[in-house]
């Protein structure tokens, strides 16, 4: 290991990744949110981007005090680097900054790590202490590898849509769940594999990890694939319910909200019935005795749930289910969520630095005792560059070479000059 690549730029030694250093070539979602998950518990991540515009998120939307809004959730804790790899002084950085890392990440369009001869066979000659991780639409081997995959394409094709919205009526999740799972699937055999290095046999080259959007959703997607493997039924999509368990969905109520109640067995059934809306005679129907009866018959419940859910306000509404050990929430926008009291009372908001001023942002989700995930800057295109080749050992007039030949961007600006 580089001893230069052992030192990050912010980042607390206590972190359960420190030392371990990530090379992305990355773009969009799904190789950010792997790295930025990397980033979050201590890893040095040197994020590669073309000069010439860097990461495309970048050009999303204006959103976050000029910045994109994508970019800015995804990217948070990395260091950028402005290398043009189609030049040779680009890519012997590159290489240079390969002979330290533990992991290379990339999610390019088919075959152009390939074309770019950093295929896995070719890293494990050059850099065999690298594990090469690459996130791709469809994985290797079928007819459709070759594609371009974004997150609602592989949401259509993985059948995701077809169980979301009402039926005749598809929908995307609204969150890009491809994108999430995908970079969430990667980072996690990343951490398996540096686990795991220490077993590997004196000599051999660390394994290449290969993960793909169509594989994950059709994971993701188990339970629906399952059932209908099963049954030859495609179930049909039911809004703010499940298909899977009843009565189970969202509720109306007097004070212009929406509840949202859940049950997941005979007893919580047998509780809304009686506790909650009163009805001891639904309770007792042999029509809706287990939980396939019910969701035969969800009509007449969710009526009956309805009715009296359009008597009451919310907050009685959930006092009285809370009371009742029945399972339920409020429908809330964005910006109620942004406003969310239980987030303001467990402190899960932080300062994150961005080229353009402080912004607020949420802790990531793991809460480990004697450790907070650093929530690093948000970098700017290149900001890094110069550091990283001078921590590389190479001299200012080597980088200006470097730069006159067009294989690095241009010197990144000062916060004086950027103010201007």
């Amino acid at each position: 290991m580089a001893a230069w690549l052992c030192e990050p730029v912010s980042e607390s030694q206590t972190a359960p990744l420190a030392g371990i250093t990530i090379v992305a070539l990355e773009q969009a979602v799904s190789a950010p949110m792997c790295t930025r998950v990397l980033a979050d518990f201590g890893a040095r991540v040197i994020k590669v981007e073309n000069p010439k515009g860097g990461d495309f998120a970048r050009d999303y939307d204006d959103v976050v005090n000029g910045l994109a809004a994508h970019f800015v959730w995804a990217n948070r804790g990395k260091e950028s680097i402005a290398l043009d790899l189609k030049t040779a002084g680009g890519m012997e950085v590159l290489h240079q900054l390969l002979d330290g890392a533990d992991a290379l990440v990339s999610n390019l369009a088919p075959g152009a790590t390939a074309r770019m001869g950093l295929a896995p066979a070719e890293l494990a000659q050059r850099h065999p202490q690298l594990i090469p991780v690459e996130i791709d639409g469809y994985g290797s081997g079928g007819p459709l590898s070759h594609k371009r995959a974004y997150d609602l394409l592989v949401q259509a094709e993985s059948g995701a849509c077809a169980v979301t919205g009402h039926p005749e009526m598809p929908a995307k999740p609204g969150p890009p769940v491809a994108d999430i799972s995908t970079g969430l699937y990667a980072a996690l055999s990343i951490m398996a594999l540096l686990i795991g290095r220490a077993q590997r046999p004196s000599g051999a080259s660390a394994p290449a990890v290969a993960v793909s959007l169509f594989d994950t959703m059709t994971d993701i997607m188990g339970y629906p694939l399952t059932y209908t493997q099963h049954s030859g039924i495609d179930q049909q999509p039911l809004g703010m319910s499940s298909p899977a368990v009843a009565p189970y969905g969202a509720f109306a109520t007097r004070d212009g909200q929406t509840v949202v109640l859940g049950t997941t067995n005979d007893r919580e059934w047998q509780r809304l019935a009686r506790e909650i809306i009163d009805r001891p005679d639904l309770a007792d129907d042999a029509r809706f005795a287990t939980n396939s009866d019910r969701c035969a018959g969800r009509d007449v419940l969710n009526e009956a749930i309805g009715s009296w859910c359009a008597k009451h306000d919310l907050a009685e509404i959930q006092q009285i289910a809370d009371e009742a050990g029945i399972g339920n929430s409020r429908y809330n926008r964005p910006s109620e969520v942004i406003a969310h009291q239980h987030l303001k009372d467990r402190d899960r908001w932080r300062p994150v630095t961005t080229p353009n001023g402080e912004i607020s942002a949420l802790l990531p989700p793991p809460v480990i005792a004697g450790f907070e995930q650093p929530m690093g800057a948000v970098p700017g295109l290149g900001q890094h560059t110069d550091a990283i080749l001078t921590d590389m050992g190479l001299s200012a007039a080597q980088i200006d070479a470097l730069r006159e030949q067009g294989a690095i961007g241009p010197a990144y600006p000062s916060t004086r000059d950027r103010s201007n």
